[in-house]
């Protein structure tokens, strides 16, 4: 039977539950169990596909397909469990559903009321989430629930949480709640006084936490632990310290260390081999002592929020562990090179423009994609990256000095990128564009295989196929394909059905390195395995900073991906 770990946060957001609950996870499939991972998320919105990146940061996408919290993209990188559309809800879609079932008449003229009838739909939710990637029941499901305790948003599915346990009964659920203990540099103390605060409102709505994770900047001295757990009523031992930390890798073994995993089992009745950690050790240890050393340019317009692009900084951490590299990310302002001209870029060892959505900041990015292009700096290109390297080439190099997206200039002559609606398509038919259209349905998304041309680099780097997670509406316009490719560009990956540009690179004789993919390859990367795209633009980039640092007169070895 599976058994439930309820994951809830206090005081302020942003502590790292995710974290938390993907470390928790992590600890727990050493000891041999088999876990997966639900995040509840309070707020309105149906799913964060549509959602501002500065105030929600990434919108992950799963293999089947769906927008979802950026915390799933943890799970993914701490647990072997593949995360899928069930593992995320949100009270819009709880509500959505609840409001459908009345509508249907299935409440057979009952009031519809938050208790039951919400609280009831989200342990629905909970128990299709836990069953959804088959295979059978995993042997623990951890719960996060989104929000702080004390928001109004928060309550049903806190409610719904207390419901579950009692249903449960003994050794089948347990809460662990984290929260915040500040420290006030003008006095120089630790206060755990909003700790004590929010495990007390905890206990207001009926939940007993098992264990506290308490985030600090600092360790937790042990008088502040036994502090606590005498005024939340939780045993000290249960008080675990969560301090700053600069590498996420390295709080399982934290945590550990401090015996939440003992704690935990023991209150779900469990009792398991040792844990087997020693993968979590290797991984901190090549993150925390590298060889090697490279600067890597980032060219978005989110910049200013770094959670907008987590999992394309947490796959070049893995990229950092398998090519014993610390990567330095120079974050670059696309706007602020329209407005002041581009920076000097010489210094950088390769250059990557993420994804992104509208014309904002677009021609800034053009800008350092052409740079690298003439200064054969290593470049990848994500999504919105392809787009705009093709872009470039075209204007720059085809000729094509109108080339643009339909995305940013509908009326462009030269659509190098478009709709597919907006293209010829096989029978040479043209269909004009709906002025109107769902924003959150309306795009290619979740994983698909595509076979990729032998003895380009993309197959030096993939192999015969590649099978990548995609989020985007706009594709590059095979109208103009030939074009490009008889100026030296590569197609070397196509979806099979309808031969859409999954790949591109530049022929060897042009640029030593320089890629883009359609699809989001950061979605798949893990710290276990790496990736092997960003392990070879990384490596790139050691070779580029080689070959800088060299006397022309020594050979130097070929980064063949």
């Amino acid at each position: 039977m599976t058994r439930y770990i309820f994951i809830t946060g206090g005081v302020v957001s942003s502590l790292g539950k995710g974290i938390a609950a993907a470390s928790l996870g992590a600890i727990l499939e050493s000891h041999g169990l088999s876990v997966t991972l639900l995040k509840l998320d309070p707020y309105i919105n149906v799913d964060p596909g549509t959602m501002n990146p500065f105030q929600h940061g990434e919108v992950f996408v799963t293999e089947d397909g769906a927008e979802t919290d950026l915390d799933l993209g943890h799970y993914e990188r701490f647990v072997q469990t593949k995360m899928r559309r069930a593992n995320n809800f949100t009270a819009g879609q709880i509500y959505e559903s609840v409001l459908c079932r009345e509508r249907r008449g299935a409440y057979l003229g009952q009031t519809v009321q938050v208790i039951p009838h919400i609280t009831n739909e989200i342990q629905i939710f909970i128990q299709g989430g836990v069953h959804a990637a088959g295979g059978g029941a995993p042997d623990i499901a951890i719960v996060e629930i989104g929000g702080t305790v004390g928001d109004i948003e928060s309550l049903p599915f806190l409610e719904a949480a207390r419901q579950m346990s009692l249903q449960l009964g003994r050794r089948r659920a347990c809460f662990v709640h984290l929260t915040l203990v500040p420290y006030l540099p003008m006095s120089g103390e630790l206060k755990t006084k909003p700790t004590q605060h929010s495990v007390q409102k905890l206990r207001e709505i009926g939940i007993l936490p098992h264990a506290l994770l308490c985030r600090a900047n600092r360790v937790l001295p042990m008088d502040e632990r036994a502090k606590i757990s005498l005024f939340a009523n939780v045993p000290q031992d249960a008080v675990i310290s969560m301090p700053d930390v600069a590498n996420i890798y390295a709080i399982p073994n934290m945590l550990h260390a401090q015996g939440l995993d003992d704690i935990l089992c023991a209150e779900l009745g469990l009792t398991l081999p040792p844990a087997d950690l020693s993968v979590w050790t290797r991984m901190a240890d090549a993150l925390e002592h590298p060889r090697h050393r490279v600067t890597i340019g980032m060219v978005g317009k989110y910049v200013d929020s770094t959670e907008s692009y987590k999992s394309l900084v947490e796959a070049l951490k893995h990229a950092s562990i398998h090519t014993s590299t610390r990567v330095e990310i120079e974050y670059i302002d696309s706007e602020a090179i329209e407005k002041g001209g581009l920076p000097a870029l010489t210094h950088l060892d390769a250059i990557l423009v993420p994804g992104g959505f509208g014309a904002r900041g677009v021609e800034g990015k053009i800008a350092a994609i052409q740079t690298a292009r003439n200064a054969k700096i290593p470049f990848l290109g994500i999504c919105l990256g392809m787009q705009l390297a093709v872009i470039e080439f075209a204007r720059h190099v085809v000729g094509l000095a109108h080339a643009n997206s339909t995305e940013f200039d509908p009326d462009t002559p030269d659509p190098v990128v478009a709709l597919i609606t907006e293209w010829h398509d096989r029978a040479g038919t043209v269909e004009k564009r709906s002025t109107h259209s769902d924003l959150g349905g309306t795009m290619r998304l979740g994983a698909q295989r595509s076979p990729v041309n032998a003895g380009t680099q993309a197959a030096r780097i993939y192999g015969a196929s590649v099978n990548e997670r995609h989020r985007h509406r706009f594709e590059v316009n095979n109208r103009f394909v030939p074009k490009l490719e008889a100026h030296g560009m590569v197609i070397s990956a196509a979806t099979p059905e309808h031969g859409l540009p999954e790949m591109m690179e530049l022929q060897p004789n042009l640029h030593p390195w320089f890629i883009g993919v359609q699809f989001h390859p950061e979605f798949t990367s893990t710290p276990r395995a790496g990736h092997p795209l960003f392990n070879s633009f990384v490596q790139a980039a050691l070779e580029y900073q080689r070959a800088r640092t060299t006397p022309a007169s020594t050979p130097l070895k070929t980064c063949n991906g």
